[in-house]
């Protein structure tokens, strides 16, 4: 890329080659992991902040000289190719991301920056730039908390630094206004100054040095300058925040042991057809009954899912403020190829949640993933499973909705939620028409996840392993492996940390292996909404996960699971008609 342009301009070479040569590096390490290398977080908003912001810097250097021609080429060939370079809403979403992953899993900012993840070392280092930029965008979201913090370490990368990433004077105007909005004025007054000295001309510093005095007013203004304190303020509207980030972690109460003795394994073979080839099921707990179907999944029909799925895997819809439905700018993409790939808008339908305060069902705003919907007609694989559904639950599929499959990629997650509508019964028919509320969920794990542990972690095989020694009353639950709701959650695809569904009201964490299925009900025996399945999925801190889910409806469950004879009635099984009071 050697070309001279006009007078004075031959020294952008030196900046575009060096660009060229970080760009060569930074693919050919990519190349060398595979596609693994953007399911970690901090690879994956790196890669994001060189394809927009560094990206565009490149652009702008190259309009400046004689290259109009050579930035045409590459334009047209991005057409050509479909390719589509994440904006600038891609990169704020990821920095989102790698910030809800730092509060949920308790990450160190400066162990984030030198590309640690729970003290292994996953990535390289940021510079003070990418530090800045992380900053950035929590302070365009009014965040002065994680502002805060990583203002500080872009100012302690940025003193290591030769040549500088950033300036000194960008980082202090964000560094002092996030602490003035955490109460520490003298603090920001001091830093403020700091400014004037290095940038005088800053059009803004020297009126900001005036407020903050103002704002004293003389006061404070002796003694020592106060220690940084910098408290976090959430106000996601969600009151359980704090017990569903430490379940996420794994931070689960120990089963007690009168109820873990009641706990069993048993072949299910309740239907003709399962006489010949009955379904392993782990019963995890009782009232509400949740139980494990093992190994109910092949790679086979796995695959054939995520063939079906991946074309049509499309960012979730949420509405603008006009209540028109657009592309949630924060929903990450799945993979690398999501970032350049252009996808069909065909097959995506919008996830719906029930509204914790009005009960009434609405899109989410806030679950961060792709999904698709499969009809059981598509493949005989799809048809194949609807049917294995019907036999594991004794669960009618006729007036079940169709197979969903969702991606969680960067920081994917679902805030806590119902799967089941809270209104009255002549709304929810106006929502659904006469097929009734979600009696059952059922949810597929496409992928395999390491249960996560603060302290201790453990793998698939040595998760088995335990298992397998253990006497038979045992149950992985106390590994942090349940679930609660009427969900089957096969696992199709595991991430290597995170990604956990957790149950608040219960306490408990479901860390799913694949081919397993989890499975639980949405509502009470007596047509009543259980409150106590409120749950969420946890952020996927490292690789990807796939699940795919089927609500089942009321209508035609009349004989499969029949009113009991008192309000509390529940299970003690799948399929149990015995005990009814």
């Amino acid at each position: 890329m050697k070309w001279k342009g006009k007078e004075g301009e031959i020294g952008t070479v030196d900046v575009e080659e060096r660009f060229a040569e970080e760009y060569s590096s930074r693919n050919a390490e990519a190349a060398d992991v595979g596609p693994e290398f953007v399911t970690n977080p901090i690879n994956a908003y790196l890669l994001i902040k060189r394809l927009t912001s560094e990206w565009g810097e490149v652009e702008k250097i190259m309009k400046q000289n004689e290259a109009p021609l050579f930035l045409k080429n590459i334009t047209q060939r991005r057409i050509e190719n479909d390719i589509k370079f994440p904006k600038e809403e891609d990169l704020s979403g990821a920095a989102t991301a790698l910030l809800r992953l730092q509060d949920t899993y308790q990450l160190d900012t400066h162990d984030l920056a030198q590309g640690k993840i729970l003290s292994d070392k996953v990535a390289e280092e940021m510079t003070a730039h990418d530090c800045f930029e992380v900053g950035r965008s929590a302070y365009n979201n009014r965040d002065y908390y994680h502002t805060l913090m990583w203002m500080q370490e872009a100012i302690v990368k940025l003193e290591k630094e030769e040549p500088q990433s950033v300036e000194e004077a960008e980082i202090l105007e964000y560094l002092a206004y996030s602490l003035y909005q955490q109460g520490n004025v003298r603090r920001a007054l001091f830093l403020t100054k700091r400014l004037v000295e290095i940038a005088p001309n800053h059009p803004r510093a020297k009126g900001n040095v005036k407020w903050y005095e103002d704002m004293l007013d003389g006061k404070e203004m002796e003694g020592e300058i106060p220690a940084v304190i910098n408290k976090r303020t959430d106000n996601d509207g969600i009151p359980e925040r704090d017990a569903y980030e430490a379940l996420c972690r794994g931070e689960v109460e120990p089963i007690d042991p009168a109820e873990q003795k009641k706990l069993y394994c048993y072949l299910k073979r309740d239907r003709p057809f399962l006489k010949l080839a009955p379904i392993k099921v782990e019963i995890l707990r009782h009232d509400p009954l949740a139980v494990l179907f093992k190994e109910i999944i092949s790679e086979h029909e796995i695959s054939v899912v995520k063939d079906l799925a991946t074309p049509r895997l499309e960012r979730a819809m949420v509405r603008d403020g006009h209540g028109n439905s657009e592309p949630a700018s924060y929903r990450i993409a799945k993979r690398y190829r999501s970032l350049i790939d252009s996808r069909s808008m065909s097959d995506l339908r919008r996830a719906t949640v029930q509204n914790s305060v009005t009960g009434e069902l609405e899109t989410a705003s806030y679950r961060i993933s792709k999904s698709a919907w499969l009809k059981g007609e598509e493949h005989p694989v799809i048809e194949r499973i609807n049917q294995r559904i019907d036999l594991m639950t004794n669960l009618e599929m006729e007036t079940a909705e169709e197979l969903q499959i969702a991606n969680y990629g960067l920081g994917g997650h679902y805030d806590p939620h119902y799967d089941f509508a809270r209104r009255s019964r002549e709304e929810i028919y106006r929502q659904y028409g006469d097929i009734g509320n979600r009696m059952a969920t059922v949810l597929f794990y496409v992928s395999n996840q390491a249960a996560y542990y603060r302290k201790k972690r453990r793998t698939p095989s040595k998760v088995l392993e335990q298992a397998i020694e253990l006497p038979p009353s045992f149950s992985i639950r106390s590994l942090g492996e349940e679930c609660y709701h009427e969900c089957i959650l096969p696992r199709m695809s595991q991430p290597e940390r995170g990604g956990a569904t957790v149950f608040n009201t219960l306490g408990t964490a479901v860390f799913p292996t694949k081919l397993d299925a989890l499975f639980w009900y949405n509502l009470k025996r007596n047509g009543e909404g259980d409150l106590r399945t409120r749950h969420a999925a946890c952020p996927v801190l490292l690789g990807v996960k796939w699940v795919s889910n089927k609500w089942i409806h009321e209508k035609g469950q009349e004989f499969r699971r029949p009113c009991g004879l008192t309000e509390d009635a529940y299970e003690h099984y799948v399929g149990d008609l015995e005990h009814n009071e």
